[in-house]
């Protein structure tokens, strides 16, 4: 997705709306999270793995690590060919492509159980204006995913995570925005055919952050990614600058997201952070970027960071497992006031960078017409 969701493709009126609530202040001036810093290791880069060098993958959204190597795929495609499942080698080559039996809308994450069955998130939805989501559940040695289609209880949300709960059923996270996302479940079965009404099941609100990246403070209070780790005993969250991990007691991720203490891995300056997942030994954070709005010649690369220690613990403020997030005003969904405080600031230096940053996300927007 582009750029947190605030500039897509074609969107000229979102585009110039947000260059004109950056600039008269409809958006804080400075977003300063609450509480303070979060406690992390060192902001290192990671360790390249390998690089996805098929030019149809130049807009991965979602990656999963497998036992033969990587599973990935791109996010809202116009080109057929990039909308399958890709499955790579243990350096990164295509070996061989799912197709799927309809278009998808907007492929964003990946999960994978661990009977191996492959969820492929088409949860996209940059201007919230879906009837429906939906996953596709592609069976171990099946060649063709099958569709579940689900509806949020109150109204469309974009959301780029996924992750399983204990008993392999599906979790979305929405992308959120000023730091706080929502986790929704299914409230009943999935049924091929059928629409299935979600629940919402608690908020996750971000630790703060200073990590470097290409979009400011946009970059560090939206969730574009998620995963499980292997042995169930851990899941991840990242931002476009950080990875939050918590620690899952008794198979409840959702009291783990709602109610834990996340470790913290600055994923420092990746270009367009949308995808993480777990080595398969659980050791390490896998990351890979999109590259389609990068200089000629790049390629997405696979990093590698290592997994977080018990040691570098975030403050996480407490949050019900079970509450709805309540209405917010304009304000609030601003991120001013609220559970969170985001104070203003103002300043010739932080107006400048304001306007820098509404900048690249013009010339972005612009660039891909």
């Amino acid at each position: 997705m582009r750029v947190g969701g605030w500039v897509t493709r074609g969107r000229h009126a979102r585009a110039a709306a947000t260059l004109a609530a950056l600039v008269t202040g409809a958006v804080p001036l400075v977003a300063v999270h609450s509480p303070g810093p979060a406690a992390a290791g060192a902001a290192s880069a990671g360790v390249p793995v390998c690089q996805v060098r098929d030019n149809r993958l130049t807009e991965i959204s979602g990656m999963v690590a497998t036992d033969d190597g990587y599973v990935v795929v791109n996010d809202g495609a116009d080109d057929e060919a990039r909308l399958r499942i890709f499955f790579l080698d243990r350096r990164c080559a295509v070996a061989r492509t799912v197709s799927y039996p309809s278009r998808p809308r907007d492929t964003e994450d990946l999960a994978l159980g661990r009977d191996g069955t492959i969820w492929v998130a088409d949860i996209g939805d940059n201007d919230r204006n879906r009837e429906t989501i939906a996953l596709w559940r592609l069976a171990p040695g099946a060649d063709q995913p099958v569709l579940y289609r689900m509806r949020y209880p109150d109204n469309p949300h974009d959301a780029e995570a996924l992750l399983l709960d204990a008993a392999g059923q599906p979790l979305i996270i929405t992308k959120g925005g000023s730091g706080t996302v929502v986790v929704y479940s299914p409230a009943t079965a999935l049924k091929p055919g059928a629409t299935t009404p979600l629940t919402s099941v608690g908020r996750v609100v971000l630790p703060s952050s200073t990590t470097s990246n290409p979009f400011s403070f946009l970059g560090r209070g939206v969730v574009t990614g998620a995963a499980n780790a292997p042995d169930g005993r851990r899941v991840v969250l990242r931002t476009y600058a950080d990875a939050f991990e918590y620690d899952v007691a008794g198979g409840d991720v959702v009291a783990a997201l709602t109610g834990g203490t996340p470790r913290v891995t600055p994923l420092p300056d990746e270009p367009q952070g949308e995808s993480i997942t777990y080595s398969r030994d659980g050791r390490s954070l896998l990351t890979v970027s999109e590259s389609a709005d990068q200089p000629a010649g790049s390629h997405p690369t696979i990093l590698r960071y290592p997994a977080p220690t018990a040691t570098a613990a975030a403050p996480h403020p407490a949050e019900s497992p079970t509450a709805a997030p309540p209405a917010r005003s304009a304000a609030q969904a601003a991120g001013i006031g609220g559970g969170r405080a985001w104070p203003l600031a103002a300043g010739a230096g932080t107006l400048l960078a304001l306007f820098a940053v509404a900048g690249v996300l013009w010339r972005r927007h612009t660039d891909r017409r």
